[in-house]
């Protein structure tokens, strides 16, 4: 399957506001995007509709080769994993860090009566030791810090072994250093050809992580330019999406942006 995500002139209304308009947008096997844009651009609504949870007021939403509208969305949702601070707030405080990755086999977001069987509970084990949260393993959710937090819902996100892999906003309310690590975990796992299509979104180019491909850059819910990163992340492109002047750079792989002087 080469096409993994197909959106086609998909929009999204509530009442007399449009969220998104008119939508196109194709993601394709072992692409790594980035969706970036201001605040209100329409990049975690955009971000529903790839997760399977928000059906499109109009146009088509291919996930995964199924049509949203013609199939069990509970279904789908187990072939994608979703990181995001909305599903964060529905895990209990009190869950274990152990639980809080494990219970994702079976899409919950606290342990109740099911059992896992070993090869669960050794997969979850490597995750949590791959993006650094296994001595947290017996510590409760609401204790970590906030890396800590983000870190766990992404080993969470793996649990299933998506086909598809989306991270709305996660190094949002880190600090410097705890950015960092993120973007080195999300480096390691883009380079890694086992992994799942990733599609990031964030609103800062320096969360860009090196081995990401592709940039989708929103603007008032319209695609304002999308393609490979290094064509489409430059100083005009990023200007008009922002609506004011910037200079793009990039150092070691990484990018940066700042207003224009």
């Amino acid at each position: 399957m080469s096409e993994v995500l197909d959106l086609q002139g998909v929009s999204i209304r509530r009442g007399t506001k449009t969220i998104l308009d008119t939508v196109t947008w194709q993601v394709r096997d072992g692409e790594r995007w980035v969706v970036l844009g201001r605040n209100g651009a329409g990049k975690t609504t955009l971000l529903q509709i790839a997760a399977g949870r928000m059906h499109p007021t109009s146009g088509t939403a291919d996930l995964l080769g199924e049509r949203m509208g013609r199939v069990d969305v509970f279904e789908l949702r187990q072939r994608i994993g979703l990181a995001s601070s909305s599903l964060a707030d529905r895990i209990p405080a009190a869950e274990r860090v152990r639980d809080v990755v494990l219970t994702a086999a079976y899409g919950m977001t606290g342990r109740w009566r099911e059992t896992y069987e070993e090869p669960d509970e050794q997969r979850a084990a490597d995750l949590m030791a791959a993006f650094g949260v296994l001595d947290l393993a017996d510590r409760t959710f609401g204790t970590l810090s906030e890396g800590e937090r983000k870190r766990a819902q992404i080993a969470r996100s793996l649990m299933v072994d998506p086909e598809l892999l989306l991270l709305d906003e996660p190094a949002a309310g880190l600090d410097l250093g705890g950015r960092e690590e993120l973007v080195a975990a999300l480096a390691e796992l883009a380079g890694d050809p086992r992994s799942p299509v990733l599609v990031l979104v964030t609103h800062h180019v320096e969360e860009i992580p090196p081995g990401f491909t592709h940039l989708l850059l929103l603007r008032d819910g319209q695609v304002h330019a999308a393609g490979p990163l290094e064509e489409v992340l430059t100083a005009e492109q990023l200007s008009g999406a922002f609506g004011l002047p910037l200079t793009v750079e990039r150092h070691e792989g990484r990018w940066g942006a700042r207003a224009a002087r």
